[in-house]
């Protein structure tokens, strides 16, 4: 809860809600979550560098992630059923779209199951996290959101650079095609080189998480017993940074104003 409040505070215009986002890359978010974060963005004034803008968060703009466990993302047909009823459940819980991705055993994006999430979402928004190519995300899909097939972005500038070409080469043919979402590795030390290579061909937004662990506040911690994570992480919690959303924001504030 405190993570989403913390982002919006810091700028963030749009959110993707998930559980356990420090352990495993996140799972999908409980009912009880999503409607608190709902409650409690929509009346947070949105910040633009030092001015205060006349309009606040939509409680709309809430992106839900949908996946059933930890791991890859090798799903069975029984995760696939688990994946279907969560998203018919935010569906009629006023989100604005839901984020999900599928591979085969070989790492390629599993159509099949990726075409019955999708049809299952109609109409909201549906983000993949794990396309290998531009094409295999399908029709119906609205958003990439993708490291550039490495361990960050800044490290992979390189492929996006390709697959936004890619997108206007697609586009050139009169072929739809989905926005491409660079996400991992954003933050204010490495937006500034993102965007210097990334506006040029079209960028449009970009996905952080401005989280870390901290220190946990339980004083009461028996000596051989854990939560199950291991070392420190087991009194830590992960929480989100207003101060470092709000510093990638105002940079991207700053490059628009430049623009």
């Amino acid at each position: 809860m405190q993570l989403k409040v913390s982002a919006v505070r810091g700028g963030a215009n749009r959110l993707e809600l998930c559980g356990n986002l420090g352990l495993g890359g996140g799972t999908t978010p409980s009912l009880g979550l999503l409607t608190a974060v709902q409650k409690a963005v929509g009346d947070i004034p949105i910040m633009v560098g030092s001015v205060l803008q006349a309009f606040k968060f939509r409680s709309d703009c809430v992106q839900a992630m949908v996946r059933p466990r930890t791991g890859d993302f090798l799903y069975t047909d029984e995760e696939i059923d688990v994946m279907i009823e969560d998203v018919k459940i935010f569906k009629n819980h006023g989100v604005q779209g839901v984020v999900f991705g599928v591979l085969t055993a070989d790492g390629r994006v599993d159509e099949e199951k990726t075409k019955r999430l999708v049809q299952a979402s109609l109409p909201l928004e549906r983000h993949l996290t794990c396309p290998e190519t531009l094409k295999k995300a399908g029709p119906g899909v609205t958003r990439i959101l993708t490291s550039g097939q490495g361990s960050s972005v800044p490290v992979s500038i390189e492929t996006l650079q390709s697959l936004f070409q890619m997108t206007q080469a697609m586009s050139k043919e009169g072929l739809q095609t989905p926005t491409i979402m660079p996400g991992s590795g954003i933050n204010a030390k490495t937006i500034g080189t993102v965007l210097d290579a990334l506006l040029p061909l079209g960028v449009s937004e970009v996905h952080m998480s401005g989280g870390s662990w901290v220190e946990g506040k339980m004083a009461f911690r028996r000596e051989g017993m854990g939560m199950g994570v291991g070392g420190s992480g087991d009194w830590s919690v992960w929480l989100t940074s207003e101060i470092a959303v709000r510093e990638v924001r105002d940079k991207l504030d700053a490059h628009n104003h430049e623009e």
